[in-house]
This record gives C-alpha cells, structure tokens and sequence, in this order.
C-alpha cells in the first residue's frame, strides 16, 4: 500500500492559491519527483505533508497519520531538509547533529552519518566555513538523523556547480538504498530524470502530469501536450 497519499489537496492565502488540486500517492522505497517552477506549489504541498501547514480541503495521509494532527509522530518517521534551512555560523558540524539527534528516542549515530556522507573531516568546522556542497551534505545529514522511514528533500542542489550536484545525486541514490523512501522536489528536469522511479509535475498548483521518467519524456513528445509541461520538462 501507498506510505504517502494527497488526494485533492488545496491551500490557499490571503494573496493567492498556493495549491489548488493536488493528488498523487508513493510508494515505499521509491524516489518520488515532485517538478514544478518556482511558485508552482510543490514546497507548499511537501510543507502540508510534513504537518508545517493547515490545508484548507482535500486529504493527506503519511504512513498512515495525519500529518497536523499526528505531528509529534510523524516526526519520528519522517526527516527533511527545508529549501530555506540555514544554521548558526558559528556552530559546527558535530554540534549541529548531536543538537539534532537529542531531538528523538532513536536516533542514527551522528559519528556513522557523519562517515557516510562524507563529512568525517568537517565535524569540527563551523557552519559558515562549509562550501555550498558541504551545507547540502549536512542538510541530508540532519534529515537523516532521526532514522526515518521517509526523506523530504526540498531544492536540494539549487546554486550548486555541476560536480557538487552530480555527488549529490550519488548520496541521494544511497538514502533509498539504505531503505529510506525519497520525496525529491526538484525544478530540474535532468535531476527528475536521473533520479525518480516516478515524478508529479506541478504547474500553478495543479498536476500537469504523473508518470516515470520515460512515460513523461513520451508524452512530451505528443503534439497535443500542455505548453505549460513542455516548458517544465525542457521538451518542445
């Protein structure tokens, strides 16, 4: 059975609809796409997945809670990494982990994550002194931390240089494969492709699309085609 399920999602504010039909579910132990432009709605609809937002209509259901209301424990199951987060300067890495870790009843060994992605000789560097890779390799770090069943990776690789993204492709690949489902919001279309078993596009809150990577590649190519999708999906 699906571990994730949005069926007819719609968040509104004050100055516009942020998402206005949403729906899609996940399986366990995929990497699910979500593609969109900025301001399509996907980091909204991955915030009212995590419990961070009230939706106004429609239903969300992770590993079986509701995300606003069981908040407290989906936190134990499911580990982000926002597209705005940032730490103190001055705090460092091994801080950071052994801060977050304390935040659960079971958590990774900060000293294994640590080595796992690559970070072992940064643990005594503060925050500010990392490159742009190496914030990203904390971020993943801390969404891991919890040992959760479920990954949200919002923009992970925006403003990263080509070599920067391709490692992290490489870590992202590993999570799944250490058993971890992925929700990987994304406004690259190589990284969806490289990436997902399947992927969502989203366009002014609505779902343009679901398919694999080649389902969409397919329909792309199809002369009656949203102009709106070939313009996310680079395809024309």
């Amino acid at each position: 059975m699906p571990i994730v399920e949005v069926k007819n999602l719609r968040k509104s504010y004050p100055d516009k609809i942020a998402v206005e039909d949403v729906s899609f579910h996940v399986e366990r132990g995929e990497i699910f796409g979500i593609l969109g432009t900025n301001g399509a709605g996907k980091t909204t609809t991955v915030e009212c997945l995590q419990g961070l937002r009230r939706h106004d209509s429609g239903s969300v259901s992770v590993l079986g809670l509701d995300p606003h209301k069981d908040r407290r424990a989906l936190r134990e199951k499911l580990g982000a990494q926002l597209q705005a987060s940032e730490l103190p300067e001055k705090l460092r890495v091994s801080e950071a982990l052994d801060l977050y870790a304390s935040f659960y009843r079971d958590p990774a060994d900060p000293a294994k994550l640590l080595t796992r992605l690559g970070l072992t000789d940064k643990r005594h560097s503060y925050f500010k002194d990392l490159s742009g890779g190496q914030k990203q390799r904390v971020s993943i770090a801390l969404a891991l931390i919890g040992n959760p069943e479920i990954a949200v990776l919002d923009e992970l690789t925006t403003g990263l240089d080509p070599h920067a993204r391709r490692d992290t492709w490489k870590l992202i690949e590993g999570i799944r494969d250490n058993g971890v489902t992925v929700i990987l919001v994304t406004h690259f279309m190589d990284e969806a492709e490289r990436l997902c078993d399947r992927i969502a596009v989203i366009d002014a809150g609505r779902v343009l699309a679901l398919d694999t990577p080649a389902g969409l590649k397919t329909r792309a190519n199809e002369s009656t085609l949203d102009d709106a999708f070939v313009t996310l999906t680079g395809r024309n």
